[in-house]
């Protein structure tokens, strides 16, 4: 079949009636994506889960089924299960120093918790004072929190009954064995399954990229909501930022030895992880001014070719998730070659009719789209290329394999300033400290002077321990997940305990528990607490056989304790409008520096006489590249705590619409630069009069109230520009006006006359 006859085909497939358009492809399409369980157990979480599982449960079958120590087995558990908490998916050498330092710090927890548990005064201050100071670590970010949670629960387990001096130490000595077992099997699991662990954490970043693709597709939808589809599409981009940091700790770390660049499986995984960088950026090269083509094209069938192409090449990159962590070539693909020719018959056809003359900026889009499906196309292309004989693979040149990938790294610093420098009430890490001593103090008073509360009354505690969390929204949400979960999985204990008294049933459905229960928490919280909850139960079970009053004592305090959490949380809250405008101002900032590294290294390529291998190129290459992973990370987090403040209480939302409105422009603002600064990096230079408007944009995006106003963009500039280079510098300088007015709105400066009405109505929101 002909090429003319192949587009005529494809039109054929699409030409149906507006009414039919929600049966089209797409629908097909996500229909036989890869399922859910199958992605869940080829995770990184399930295999971490595992090895969590095996780690905790190895010294209480060893010591008790082996030796018959089920006491001294069940206090190694404990130890090993807090070291556990630490131990999530990352590289594995700081894994192991933080493994490490938990252990040394969760005994030094059990010897002052468990001297104090025989003085009534003593330890009131002993575990108010705990709950303080290991809250404070969570200034250390997501590690330092879970040190401290670690910590806390080895002290609440501490707790369950007064010790001697003697029991404090064999208590503690056990307890240090079982953590330090854990560490050592977890260091040597990981050292054995490093590769597999660095393609989990690519495979993960993949899945991510691909819910990206298909959120982009859906805006290309009529029937699907504009502000929700913006909404869900950046909520999904911050995902993906993180999980593409994550793969870049995996990933990366130790390519520049001579012997991992000889390692053919390494190189596969580094070329596809340039590889889905190179998408990333290929879909975000310009930004896509969706209301545009739905108002305009809303009767052609361009969008859906545009949505069909999206979505197929979203499950082949669901696909190629799916091989990298199972390590296995893949099998079935899908084609948009189809898709593809219609688009290219549309735009000719738009061509042909004079569009480019009559309207040039929805043009200039079609073809930039087209452009970019096709990238992109190829990109996945050459990642089945990379799958199907990893053996042949090569490193991809784009990206020099040495030393300056540590700049790319996640680096954490453990310094004691970082805590004394906190220590006052306008810190919102003091803030939650306190929060965390005074639900602390209250769940250890209705423990100690209510009489039905004192048999399982650390578990009070214990709630209140896992629920709150330094952010208001993020409490809430914990709080609810926590009691739903933990009434589930009581309810599940009590029906597997009237079903069966078989112990080896009741064996294998606690360990099947601890395996999905440690694998689900960094995905649902929810069911991660119901599975988690039947695990702690059945294991109380065999230690008091035929009582099921354990069952309704942890029901009971889960919700004495979720009842402390909803009224300690407004105890010196810490909203996050507080911390929007710093994060507006960061995000600026960062397109700032973007733009500023882009000129520099279009400056030196154009420069007579430049060369690939020239010192000052590869240094203006490195430093355009962190540029771009630091826009991604700033707006990651802007956008991350602007959807946490949605979720705060109405009086609390500051700015909404201008917050909202300021988070697409900075995303519109990183696209333009994308484009602009990647079209000047071609054969042909930007023009001068394009290079000096850009270097007088760099002074106004400080986000700071003396920042001077954007230059205007003069038809001088404009004149004789080609369209894909005028079009995102008309973009630019509507998307820097309204910038710079909605930081003046929100630092409580009135609006200018033109650009306010201009907000985000503009861009569908």
């Amino acid at each position: 079949m002909s090429g003319p006859e192949v587009v005529t085909c494809a039109r054929l497939r699409y030409s149906e009636s507006p009414h039919r358009r929600p049966l089209c492809i797409h629908r097909r399409v996500m229909d036989i994506s890869i399922p859910r369980f199958e992605r869940f157990i080829y995770s990184q979480h399930f295999y971490s889960g595992v090895r969590r599982a095996t780690g905790i449960l190895l010294p209480v079958m060893v010591l008790g089924g082996i030796f018959g120590w089920y006491a001294e087995g069940l206090i190694a558990t404990f130890g090993a299960l807090c070291v556990a908490l630490i131990d999530q998916p990352g590289p594995h050498e700081h894994r192991s120093a933080e493994m490490l330092g938990g252990t040394l710090l969760s005994t030094l927890t059990v010897i002052t918790t468990g001297l104090a548990t025989s003085h009534p005064v003593l330890i009131w201050f002993v575990v108010i004072g705990q709950c303080f100071a290991f809250s404070m670590l969570s200034v250390y970010g997501k590690k330092g929190s879970q040190i401290g949670f670690a910590c806390l629960l080895l002290m609440t387990v501490t707790l369950h009954a007064p010790l001697t001096t003697e029991e404090v130490w064999h208590h503690a000595l056990v307890s240090f064995g079982g953590g330090l077992f854990y560490t050592v099997f977890s260091y040597s699991v990981s050292q054995a399954m490093v590769m597999r662990e660095k393609a989990q954490a690519l495979s993960i970043a993949l899945f991510a990229t691909a819910q990206y693709i298909g959120r982009r597709a859906d805006m290309y939808d009529l029937d699907n909501d504009l502000d929700e589809g913006y909404r869900k599409l950046i909520e999904c981009q911050a995902d993906m930022t993180a999980q593409h940091q994550a793969a870049r700790d995996m990933v990366l770390r130790g390519l520049s030895t001579p012997a991992s660049q000889k390692d053919p499986r390494r190189i596969m995984l580094w070329n596809i992880f340039i590889d889905m960088l190179g998408i990333l950026d290929t879909l975000v090269a310009t930004h896509t001014d969706y209301a545009l083509l739905r108002r305009d094209l809303a009767n052609s069938d361009a969008l859906l070719f545009m949505r069909d192409a999206l979505y197929k090449m979203s499950l082949d990159l669901d696909r190629v998730a799916l091989a990298v962590s199972r390590n296995r070539a893949i099998r079935h693909r899908s084609s948009v070659k189809a898709e593809m020719r219609a688009l290219e018959y549309e735009v000719d056809q738009m061509r042909r009719a004079g569009l480019q003359q009559s309207d040039p900026d929805l043009y200039a889009l079609c073809v930039q789209i087209l452009r970019r499906l096709r990238n992109t196309a190829n990109i996945i292309d050459r990642m089945y290329s990379h799958l199907s004989s990893p053996g042949e693979t090569v490193p991809h040149a784009k990206v020099n394999m040495d030393n300056s990938l540590g700049e790319f790294l996640s680096r954490q610093q453990f310094r004691v300033r970082m805590i004394t420098s906190n220590l006052r009430l306008d810190s919102p890490t003091c803030r939650f400290a306190l929060r965390v001593a005074l639900a602390g103090g209250i769940a250890m008073a209705l423990s100690m002077l209510i009489p039905a509360l004192s048999r399982q009354g650390f578990w009070i505690l214990l709630t209140v321990l896992v629920i709150l969390k330094p952010g208001f929204a993020l409490t809430r949400q914990r709080n609810g997940w926590r009691l739903v979960g933990t009434l589930i999985g009581c309810a599940g204990a009590f029906a597997v305990l009237r079903m069966t008294n078989n112990v080896s049933v009741l064996f294998a459905i606690m360990v099947l528990s601890t395996i999905i229960g440690g694998s689900l928490l960094l995905i649902n919280f929810m069911v991660a607490s119901a599975f988690n909850t039947a695990a702690v139960l059945l294991a109380f079970h065999f230690l008091t056989p035929s009582s099921f009053l354990v069952i309704g004592d942890r029901a009971l305090d889960t919700v004495i304790g979720s009842l402390i959490c909803v009224a300690c949380s407004y105890f010196l809250p810490w909203w996050e409008s507080r911390f929007m405008p710093s994060l507006a101002r960061a995000a600026v900032a960062a397109n700032r520096d973007y733009l500023n590294a882009g000129l520099a290294l279009q400056a030196l390529r154009a420069a007579p006489g430049a060369s690939a291998h020239d010192t000052h190129l590869e240094q203006a290459d490195l430093a355009w590249r962190l540029a771009r992973k630091n826009v991604q990370v700033a707006f990651s987090n802007f956008a991350e705590a602007f959807y946490r403040m949605m979720l705060e209480p109405r009086s609390r939302q500051m700015h909404v619409a201008k917050y909202n409105d300021l988070m697409i422009q900075c995303h519109m603002l990183a696209s333009q630069i994308s484009a602009i600064i990647s079209l000047g990096m071609g054969t042909t230079p930007l023009p001068a009069p394009v290079a000096d408007y850009l270097g007088a944009v760099v002074p106004s995006l400080t986000g700071l109230a003396d920042a001077p106003p954007a230059p205007s963009l003069t038809p001088a500039i404009l004149d004789n520009l080609p369209g894909e280079l005028a079009y995102p510098l008309r973009q630019m300088q509507k998307s820097l006006q309204l910038v710079q007015t909605d930081l003046g709105v929100v630092r409580g400066e009135p609006p200018s006359a033109g650009n306010d009405a201009a907000g985000a109505g503009r861009n569908g929101l």
